[in-house]
């Protein structure tokens, strides 16, 4: 059975990483859900980048922190906050698409 992934996560966020860049930050209560996410595949570097149709080069960073039950990842952006066609100057609203992700 799957479960979307605002079910297991207690914070799901993006925010600006420097002018070129948005970060995504998923961070889990407990062990157990962090664990689900991290052994299903579902969230990794090569889904993120079909998720968000992006080349996986745009990803500079993927991390799984498991101190802090949470996974990050960075991408670069098209063109800099703030600058014209900048859609989003803060990247606040960028972590829509991983709301829904089912997790097996």
């Amino acid at each position: 059975m799957s479960t979307p992934l605002k079910d297991l996560a207690k914070t799901i966020r993006s925010k600006n990483a420097g002018v070129n860049k948005i970060t995504f930050d998923i961070i889990f209560r407990e062990r157990a859900a962090y664990e689900r996410v991290k052994q299903s595949g579902a969230l990794t570097r090569e889904t993120m980048a079909t998720l968000y149709r992006i080349p996986p080069e745009r990803i500079s960073d993927f991390v799984e922190y498991e101190p802090a039950y949470a996974i990050k990842f960075t991408i670069y952006r098209l063109r800099p906050s703030g600058s014209a066609g900048d859609g989003d100057i803060f990247g606040a609203q960028q972590y829509a698409p991983l709301l829904d992700l089912q997790i097996p």
